[in-house]
């Protein structure tokens, strides 16, 4: 089961088992500069957290492009006048080409672009539809004592290499977070983890490897690891930006 499907299946539960993803969110909004906006992009906007974090923060703006490819999410992410949904898949350079005919004042993304089976790729073509950006991701060291003992390695990328394609694109600010969610069993943290679309939907574990994790599982969290990121392009960039527009 693709990552998609995944969030797709569990969309209407996605909220009651998100916790960690909406705090994620709050604090990414609580780094953007309050003002009043004209256009803001959400790449990978999920059920709406962002949206509504912004509206909580007096967070003013006149259009907001949600972007999901799960159409399931965006059924119920919010709707209003001011917001566009797009089912668009941030794996294809494609579904940029549209919104590249828009200026935006900043781009925005929680949590989603781990997901990118090219990273690279998709900060490169992000890098042109805005000057700024705020972002976050969930690193390598999110579930690092599950992974360990199961004996696997994380399906996402490690903050030292996020921060290096990052790099490439953006002057960037960075701060990482830690993060901890207690379970009362590990029955129940994996299915956390089944529900909440953390996993990505890759099933690593074999049924040996998931009995392994249920007899010798430490803890009684998860363990969660954030990247939060503040960019602005740089200026070979900005050029490039310049010649589009």
């Amino acid at each position: 089961m693709n990552i998609v499907q995944e969030f797709s299946r569990f969309a209407n539960q996605y909220d009651s088992h998100n916790s960690v993803q909406s705090q994620v969110a709050k604090k990414l909004v609580s780094m953007i500069d309050k003002g009043d906006y004209h256009r803001i992009v959400d790449i990978g906007c999920g059920s709406g957290s962002i949206y509504k974090n912004l509206i909580e923060s007096n967070i003013s703006f006149e259009k907001f492009t949600a972007l999901d490819l799960s159409k399931e999410m965006l059924d119920i992410h919010p709707s209003s006048f001011k917001i566009e949904k797009l089912c668009l898949d941030f794996n294809n350079p494609k579904s940029f080409e549209q919104l590249k005919k828009r200026e935006y004042d900043f781009l925005v993304s929680s949590s989603a672009l781990q997901w990118s089976m090219d990273l690279d790729m998709t900060l490169k073509e992000i890098s042109q539809l805005s000057k700024s950006c705020y972002l976050s991701f969930f690193t390598d060291s999110t579930f690092a004592t599950l992974h360990r003992v199961a004996g696997v390695k994380s399906p996402i990328y490690s903050e030292k290499s996020i921060k290096s394609m990052l790099k490439r694109y953006y002057n960037c600010s960075f701060e990482t977070v830690e993060y901890r969610l207690s379970f009362e069993s590990v029955h129940q943290m994996f299915k956390y983890i089944k529900r909440s679309g953390v996993s990505g939907g890759d099933r690593k574990l074999s049924y040996k490897q998931t009995k392994e994790v249920i007899k010798n599982y430490p803890l009684d969290y998860l363990e969660f690891e954030v990247l939060f990121v503040v960019g602005s392009v740089k200026t070979d960039h900005q050029l490039l930006w310049k010649r589009r527009l």
